[in-house]
């Protein structure tokens, strides 16, 4: 059984496959980027537009949010039809070092936390 959206009704298919669809769209099947332009638009490029301190970047002293997918078989799964299908390839999220979903399985960790931004831009990366 499908769970409700807690958007209501259809939500955009991107609410569940943004970042495989880029992945797999554009960097895998369209070569329209790197992967490694990709991963940096998605991680240290907004967590320093954010000013999200010690966020984006695999760095010591920073916190452990990781995805590690298959590039070869990362996709976006949701349509408009059917737009809550989660997407495929991705084998693990690890959220503040603890590892949160295995194959596609949430694990019940709940080891987020709020974050606030700082009132500077974060040293991260450069934009």
């Amino acid at each position: 059984m499908r769970r409700a959206s807690i958007f209501g009704g259809k939500p955009h298919p991107r609410l569940y496959g943004t970042y495989p669809r880029v992945l797999g769209h554009f960097v895998r099947d369209n070569n329209a980027l790197t992967l490694e332009q990709a991963i940096r638009k998605m991680t240290g490029a907004p967590a320093q537009l954010l000013r999200l301190k010690k966020r984006g970047l695999l760095k010591e002293g920073f916190a452990a949010d990781i995805v590690i997918f298959d590039p070869l078989t990362i996709r976006d799964n949701a349509t408009y039809e059917d737009p809550l299908q989660e997407p495929s390839g991705i084998n693990y999220v690890i959220v503040n070092g603890q590892l949160a979903a295995e194959k596609g399985k949430y694990l019940g960790v709940t080891a987020g936390q709020v974050l606030r931004r700082e009132p500077v831009y974060a040293e991260n990366v450069s934009v």
